[in-house]
């Protein structure tokens, strides 16, 4: 690709994302390219306006973005770590991180509800105010302290110091062992809902625009996602990936025979999803159109749904048994 403007940017995701969405992995290289770029016009944009950065800084991306998992449509989740603690540095790379922000959103990236973006100060620091908030939030563990925390650990670099977010994930899974935080970590991402009934039969939406579709995110990823993200911080595994985690777990920690099992039947959810997903919009996009699968297939994602609670019951044994 060669010099773009985010409009340009649009317009070549629009060109390329039907035929890209065949496959997760090509889905999530055009993703990556298109976040890249966007990221760089954003950086000679914020140049013109205020010069050269004062310092060396790291762009990650978090949520599914971080874990290289998108659909689709997919929103913002990202944060700036800036090495240089200054008033300077902050006000810069604040202005840097709502540039980015304006820039994704005119590219096709929603903004994120939740204001996990980088023109936010609490997602936008110097690489010493992140560890200190990192501590602060192991230290002082509610609901959404952790909440932010495995939010963090999903945090994958797309520009600059790569180094920056790999020292502190693994700051933040010493502190994480030290405080024994796994257990209460596993109790906040894992209220499952089910998407097997007792007859088998799905258990889709019962009213609202998506009436009939299966919630997949919830009712499928979610389970494997965050028990995996367990496992892997148990290990201090800085991978972000939900596939490259299991790839990296040891046999101490999970059989080889069910790793592989897991790994298998996550891609194939994450396939399950682009080929038989209602992508009309970046809502949509979390809901499985049941009625196009085969007889076959409706057994295969009943038997992968129904593997999630079994996965998450291993995994909530395993952290029990930690001292």
């Amino acid at each position: 690709m060669t010099d773009y403007t985010y409009s340009e940017l649009k317009e070549y995701r629009q060109q390329r994302i039907v035929l890209a969405s065949k496959d997760h992995f090509e889905l999530n290289r055009l993703h990556d390219e298109l976040m890249i770029k966007a990221v760089e016009i954003s950086i000679e944009r914020v140049k013109e306006e205020l010069g050269e950065p004062p310092t060396s800084f790291c762009f990650f991306v978090m949520g599914s973005a971080g874990r290289f998992e998108q659909s689709v449509w997919s929103d913002q989740d990202h944060g700036i770590i800036f090495k240089e603690n200054s008033k300077l540095a902050q006000n810069y790379f604040l202005r840097l991180g709502k540039e980015i922000a304006q820039g994704l959103f005119i590219t096709g990236y929603p903004l994120c509800d939740g204001g996990v973006m980088a023109g936010n100060p609490l997602w936008c620091k110097s690489l010493n105010e992140w560890s200190v908030q990192i501590k602060n939030w192991i230290n002082e563990p509610s609901w959404e302290t952790i909440r932010h925390l495995l939010i963090f650990m999903d945090g994958r670099s797309l520009a600059g110091e790569d180094l920056f977010i790999k020292e502190l994930k693994q700051e933040a899974c010493s502190l994480i062992h030290k405080d024994h935080l796994l257990a209460r970590m596993l109790d906040n991402t894992m209220l499952l809902k089910k998407g097997v009934g007792l007859l088998g039969q799905f258990l889709t939406e019962t009213h609202g625009p998506h009436s009939g579709l299966l919630n997949i995110k919830e009712k499928a990823l979610y389970p494997y996602i965050n028990a995996v993200r367990i496992l892997a911080l148990k290990e201090c595994i800085t991978e972000s990936s939900t596939l490259s985690r299991l790839q990296k777990l040891s046999e101490e920690s999970i059989p080889t025979s069910k790793r592989l099992l897991y790994e298998k039947q996550f891609y194939q959810l994450l396939n399950f999803r682009l080929l038989f997903g209602d992508h009309s919009n970046y809502d949509s996009g979390h809901f499985l159109l049941v009625s196009k699968l085969s007889t076959h297939q409706k057994k295969e994602v009943k038997d992968i749904i129904k593997n999630g609670p079994h996965l998450y019951q291993f995994v909530r044994k395993l952290v029990e048994k930690e001292p």
